[in-house]
């Protein structure tokens, strides 16, 4: 246990949150130098802190999986400070950090219902029984199995791993002879701290439509949705993310059969209590459930939302946490936009450089995500080996999306490919 200075937190007399994991700088560090503005607080990590001191009250090193582990830090924490709540971020975390939160009376939901979400299968069960409509859907344990329930649901469908998020391990197949190098794709993606099961793999009915995710607070079983984020993905039959946009005055916030559903999902899984990422795809049969996360949407989706709407997603699902009701309120009425950036082939990097000579006016960020002598491999090789990317804000729909999709310009890659 160490304690730090920590000049953010807006008295030394602000409410504590303890919080599980802090993750990959380049991704993650808004979100705690966002939250640290409202609360001090306390890391519990299993790796060694850097750049997150400056903005933590203390930090504990231990195994973030072990429940006793973190129970008896907490509670020393506990016997110095005010700890109102436990907030993550982190998918592999939301069902210890659930755990914690139960085992020392603190905010959140049941870890039963956070449970519920990250296993995409409890997650389809659970709905059907409650005649939530959406894909149909087999577990499967061997190649054999899914192409058996491949041919049963019809083609195309979707493979995709049980437990992962983020769109890893998630193929398209078209026919069987697709449907085992699918299978072997999801089987083989992996996520650290991310459970298997014996069944680990789910075959689905194949899904047309634009997709879109809904960050969303959830107080004593109201749902409230923040923000709804347009998804751009690529790299076909894969479905990498590569873009994100947000409108603040997206009539989607507004559509009765889509917040109708999103209600009786997160009523059907027990979830009553946080913060969500749900994702669905937008069907011409209506809005169907792709997965729900128990945390905060990934990719930026949160930042890109605080730059749309002026309310921040993140400080809104800290506020949850600690037990508060946030004030949701879109402060702004802006677009933004942000687009991730990959290689055409399997590479490695030798220089990325960020042509700021060319920004458009609504280009808020540009950023270099890898440096010289970085592999980037694409799917199903690797996922989410970006190289950059470009985030877009300003009042012009049209002028953020032309800022934003000239992303390719803005971050340039030198480049040589990988040995075979």
């Amino acid at each position: 246990m160490a304690a730090t200075p920590h000049p953010h937190s807006p008295t030394t007399e602000a409410p504590v949150l303890l919080v599980m994991g802090s993750g990959d700088r380049r991704y993650r560090e808004y979100i705690v130098a966002a939250v640290s503005r409202h609360f001090r607080l306390w890391l519990l990590d299993a790796h060694e802190p850097s750049w997150q001191l400056p903005y933590v009250e203390g930090t504990s090193l231990l195994d973030t999986k072990n429940l006793d582990e973190l129970l008896a830090e907490a509670k020393k924490v506990m016997q110095q400070l005010p700890v109102v709540g436990v907030f993550t971020y982190d998918e592999s975390l939301v069902h210890a950090a659930a755990r914690l939160a139960e085992a020392l009376g603190l905010p959140g939901s049941a870890p039963d219902a956070v449970l519920a979400c990250r296993d995409k299968a409890t997650t389809r069960a659970r709905l059907a029984a409650a005649d939530v409509p959406q894909p149909a859907c087999t577990p499967v344990a061997t190649a054999a199995e899914a192409r058996s329930a491949a041919d049963r649901t019809g083609y195309p469908v979707v493979i995709k791993a049980r437990g992962l998020a983020g769109s890893l391990g998630v193929v398209r197949a078209d026919d069987g002879d697709a449907v085992e190098a699918a299978f072997e794709a999801a089987s083989s993606a992996n996520w650290p701290g991310v459970p298997r099961y014996e069944a680990d793999v789910l075959v689905e009915e194949y899904l047309t439509g634009p997709e879109i995710s809904i960050d969303a607070v959830v107080v004593d079983g109201v749902c409230t949705p923040m923000i709804v984020a347009r998804k751009q993905v690529g790299m076909d039959p894969y479905f990498e993310e590569t873009g994100h946009t947000v409108d603040a005055a997206d009539p989607l916030l507004q559509d009765p059969e889509l917040l109708d559903q999103l209600h009786r999902i997160h009523r059907a899984l027990g979830f009553g209590h946080g913060a969500t990422h749900t994702e669905f795809k937008l069907t011409p049969k209506g809005p169907r459930l792709v997965e729900i996360n128990a945390r905060l949407g990934g990719d930026f989706i949160p930042l890109i939302g605080m730059l749309a709407t002026g309310t921040d997603p993140a400080v809104a699902a800290a506020q949850v946490a600690a037990g508060l009701t946030p004030d949701t309120a879109p402060k702004a009425r802006k677009t933004a936009a942000i687009r991730f950036l990959y290689p055409e082939s399997d590479c490695e990097a030798v220089e990325v450089t960020v042509r700021t000579d060319l920004f458009g006016p609504t280009v808020h960020s540009a950023v270099a995500t890898a440096g010289p002598g970085t592999t980037l491999a694409l799917p199903p090789r690797a996922y989410m080996n970006r190289y950059g990317y470009v985030i877009a804000v300003g009042e012009d729909r049209d002028q953020v999306t032309a800022d934003a999709d000239a992303a390719p310009a803005l971050v340039e890659l030198r480049s040589r490919p990988l040995d075979a």
